[in-house]
């Protein structure tokens, strides 16, 4: 039986798939969704819509004159998205992670991955700005976990905004486990939404070590707003998908990057 998927995971699952392939067929993507061939053609269209693909006949291909990404997607549907490489890069990333660290958890969900393995250890001060992070954390009883105030954004479930921006200065923490949607060489790091970026901005100031974790999809690709130069990075932590010139260069930038 074909697990019924909404719109939303299958127009993801499209969107991943052309991240792989390049290219989609109406034919294999009616087969594998057991939906109708209009149902798909409209998925194609609004994903054209969004310039995140271009339709030809017969199927789709990969825009990849796509730069800026704007989409602020729902965190609960987010998380289905490259979940494997989320779980490999969540698992590496608390390697680095050790006991009696005061350490930042950003939104996101990378970084709740990285809450989900973190069993091993019994002494660790924890900042986090994201609810479903912070749920994840009150499971191990032993952790002192510090969630800012703040207005509660919706789609990520994290705490912004002047309140919990002021609360943050207070502290001095030994690594930032940074959540990216943007990664470019040439822009740095970005999000769709200023909030965010403004959070991490200090998250960053107050952090000894920066450590940005993302899938590769993330990779050259720009978001609406700025958070930090790529000098501001000390390690990142993604997956075997990273493009070879980009792991290159930021070898020759002097950067730790960690591939699952």
């Amino acid at each position: 039986m074909i697990k019924e998927v909404s719109t939303l995971e299958r127009r993801l699952a499209i969107l991943d798939e052309l991240t792989k392939e390049s290219i989609v067929r109406v034919s294999d993507l009616v087969e594998r969704f057991q939906v109708s061939e209009v149902t798909i053609r409209k998925d194609l269209t609004q994903l054209e819509k969004k310039k995140q693909l271009i339709k030809v006949r017969g199927g789709a291909i990969l825009n990849k004159s796509t730069k800026v990404e704007s989409d602020d997607i729902p965190v609960n549907d987010k998380q289905l998205h490259h979940l494997l490489e989320k779980q490999k890069i969540g698992k590496a990333a608390a390697s680095l992670i050790q006991e009696d660290d005061t350490i930042i958890l950003d939104s996101g969900t990378t970084t709740c991955e990285i809450a989900r393995n973190l069993g091993k250890f019994n002494s660790l001060t924890i900042i986090t700005n994201a609810l479903n992070v912070a749920a994840v954390l009150n499971e191990y009883k032993r952790f002192s976990i510090i969630v800012p105030g703040g207005y509660l954004r919706n789609t990520s479930l994290s705490l912004t905004g002047h309140m919990a921006e002021t609360v943050l200065k207070d502290f001095y923490c030994d690594k930032l486990f940074l959540g990216v949607d943007s990664f470019s060489i040439e822009t740095g790091v970005s999000t769709p939404v200023l909030e965010e970026a403004r959070i991490n901005q200090i998250m960053i100031s107050i952090s000894k070590e920066v450590i940005a974790v993302c899938d590769s999809s993330k990779f050259n690709k720009r978001g609406f707003a700025f958070i930090a130069q790529i000098a501001d990075i000390d390690t990142i932590v993604t997956d075997s998908g990273i493009p070879d010139n980009l792991h290159r260069k930021l070898i020759e930038l002097g950067k730790k990057v960690i591939v699952v």
